[in-house]
């Protein structure tokens, strides 16, 4: 497995630093450090912003004028959650949440916000329901107000873009992200998260994220492996042509008008959920039942995630299992709020 500890102390191999430039180059982004996990990331990054305010303190706690502003997607993922939670235990930041996706809302939030320094941090394809954060209008309001711009591009690094750069790269913004947070342990097939950014960034997540600190590193086979995944996935761009094309098939067999290959079908309750999926299991289909804490009580749902190796074959059988379960012509388009609606 190699050397087992920390990145700081004895952790980290040329393995690691390969793969590090490699998803650099793949992001568009000076350098990037590597997270035992996404979550890792996500917590280092919210809590190095964080520690700005505190570095930037004359004397004691910062002032109001040292703090910085944090705007979160309400929607966003709980690791990001959890990592404002953490920043804010340091008094040095304010905290700002915008309704799901809503441009007009966030534009307000930012307007009415005296804070120089400002940082919006959001999903870019959102884990529980399928929907693209609205990157074009996300720039424009980022051109108006000057924040820096975070992403988690978690399900969307490989899997969009002609490349596999990501959502940054499928909506032609990638230069304005700053820090795009993603994972290896979806569309790569491995382990560990990331962090693309700047150098200087880079500098100060290492000595302030204690998440990635405090951390035992990926394993030598775990990074060569991730490492492997980057190239395969620059290489065989038939991969997410494959992926979309299924995305299209289900579109056409189902007359749902999803938008990625994260499918959202909300049922109501716990039990309709688990007897739904349990129903699917018995017919070859492995379809989790998402239950509350992770979306809303009575949002209970059906989440298909989409793949390469899936054939039409596949998902005429899948959309057959689920037309028992549920009915497509009661499923409406997705409402103001990210949700399909049954």
């Amino acid at each position: 497995m190699g050397p087992r500890g920390s990145a700081l102390i004895c952790g980290y191999t040329n393995y690691h630093r390969l793969l590090e430039s490699c998803l650099a180059d793949l992001k568009k982004k000076e350098d990037c450090l590597l997270c035992p996990t996404g979550f890792a990331a996500n917590m280092a990054v919210m809590v190095a912003l964080g520690n700005v305010g505190s570095l930037l303190a004359t004397i004691g706690k910062p002032t109001k004028d040292e703090r910085i502003a944090i705007f979160s997607d309400a929607l966003n993922h709980a690791s990001i959650i959890d990592g404002i939670r953490l920043a804010q235990q340091q008094q040095s930041v304010e905290v700002y949440v915008y309704r799901h996706c809503d441009m007009s809302h966030l534009n307000e939030l930012l307007s009415s916000c005296t804070l120089e320094k400002k940082v919006v941090v959001t999903d870019s394809l959102f884990s529980m329901d399928g929907d693209f954060a609205p990157m074009v209008e996300l720039v424009k309001v980022r051109k108006k107000h000057g924040f820096l711009l975070v992403i988690d591009d978690a399900h969307g690094t490989f899997v969009c873009g002609e490349n596999g750069g990501g959502v940054g790269e499928e909506f032609n913004c990638e230069r304005d992200v700053d820090i795009c947070v993603g994972t290896l342990s979806k569309a790569a097939g491995c382990h560990g998260g990331f962090i693309a950014c700047s150098k200087r960034w880079k500098q100060l997540i290492q000595s302030r994220g204690r998440s990635f600190i405090f951390s035992t590193t990926a394993p030598v086979p775990i990074a060569a492996a991730a490492h492997a995944a980057v190239i395969v996935a620059k290489k065989e761009k038939w991969r997410r042509s494959a992926i979309w094309n299924r995305v299209r098939d289900f579109r056409a067999l189902t007359g749902i008008p999803i938008t990625s290959p994260i499918i959202s079908l909300i049922v109501g309750s716990e039990e309709k959920a688990l007897q739904a999926s349990r129903h699917l299991l018995i017919s070859g289909f492995h379809v989790t039942a998402i239950r509350p804490p992770t979306v809303p009580p009575n949002s209970c749902r059906l989440r298909v995630t989409l793949c390469a190796t899936h054939t039409l074959d596949d998902l005429k059988k899948l959309t057959t299992a689920l037309s028992s379960c549920i009915n497509f012509r009661d499923i409406g388009i997705y409402s103001s709020n990210g949700y399909a609606k049954l």
